[in-house]
């Protein structure tokens, strides 16, 4: 029987020996150190610290170890969550007419790629029904018609809360789904919703981004991921990525590279978030590679 792992994150006001007294604790607690990232923080003066450990004192079990590192965390004002390493988060995915970011998604959960459960996609169209059957994950078709009044809006996001609680969701990805969501969703979605977008905002915005960006000549395009907020595309960065582009290049051309670029943005910043790499700081994130 393999010894039980586990991630520990935290982050607090910098202070001299956190590494120490953290690392010490797990020494004293029959624990193994797999691998370790630090950072401090110079400008809000908060240290971030991420451990992967094995278990390995069979007299110790999980409602002592966390019962004791809850006393160490109070002593030292800690933030911190501790994580058994070998739970698949559980992932729902969202999307609108637009699908290769959920088709890549779907790709590298079942190739074993992304360690996650993916137990629903949320759709306000048909479109990709059957590319769900064929994953055996249940499509859930929650429409709203354009120009639909606040009020139905309101209950679909009802619906969609439901179905996360249903089904336990760690994180809910908008793989290209593309409706605003409410701040009241936006709240309830804080820390654990990623979005993803092409880097032409704020310049190229709405109908035909890579058109536009064609018709001014864009050397770079790229994507953005980044966690959900109230303002819109605006929430912490999580990861970004570019190609260079040149003038022999049409709109099509353009919008088929940016399409790589966004799959492969989102898939780092989803298989991140769910080996519990990423943590905020403030309007900004620290993620451990």
């Amino acid at each position: 029987m393999t010894n039980p792992e586990y991630i520990l994150t935290l982050s607090c006001l910098d202070q001299r020996g956190i590494v120490h007294r953290v690392s010490g604790f797990l020494a004293d607690h029959g624990c193994n150190i797999i691998d370790s990232a630090q950072f401090g923080d110079s400008e809000s003066k908060l240290f971030f610290m991420r451990v992967h450990f094995a278990l390995e004192d069979g007299g110790i079990n999980d409602e002592l170890l966390r019962a004791d590192f809850a006393l160490l965390a109070a002593s030292m004002q800690l933030d911190w969550e501790l994580r058994d390493a070998r739970y698949k988060p559980r992932v729902m995915l969202m999307v609108s007419k637009i699908g290769h970011c959920l088709n890549d998604l779907l790709f590298r959960y079942k190739s074993g790629l992304l360690p996650v459960e993916i137990p629903a996609i949320v759709s306000n169209h048909m479109d990709f029904y059957q590319l769900a059957a064929s994953y055996n994950i249940p499509f859930h078709h929650l429409p709203l018609a354009t120009g639909a009044p606040e009020s139905a809006k309101l209950a679909q996001e009802a619906r969609v809360q439901e179905l996360m609680q249903h089904h336990q969701v760690d994180l809910v990805v908008l793989a290209r789904y593309m409706q605003i969501l409410s701040p009241g969703m936006c709240a309830a979605l804080k820390g654990k919703a990623i979005n993803i977008h092409h880097s032409f905002l704020p310049s190229f915005k709405g109908a035909k981004p890579y058109a536009q960006a064609h018709h001014r000549g864009v050397k770079l395009i790229g994507a953005t991921a980044h966690f959900v907020t109230g303002d819109l595309d605006e929430g912490p960065i999580i990861e970004q990525d570019v190609e260079r582009v040149d003038h022999s290049m049409d709109a099509e051309t353009l919008s088929a590279i940016g399409r790589d670029v966004e799959c492969v943005v989102l898939a780092r910043a989803v298989k991140w978030f769910v080996e519990h790499r990423i943590l905020q700081n403030g309007d900004k994130t620290v993620v451990f590679k």
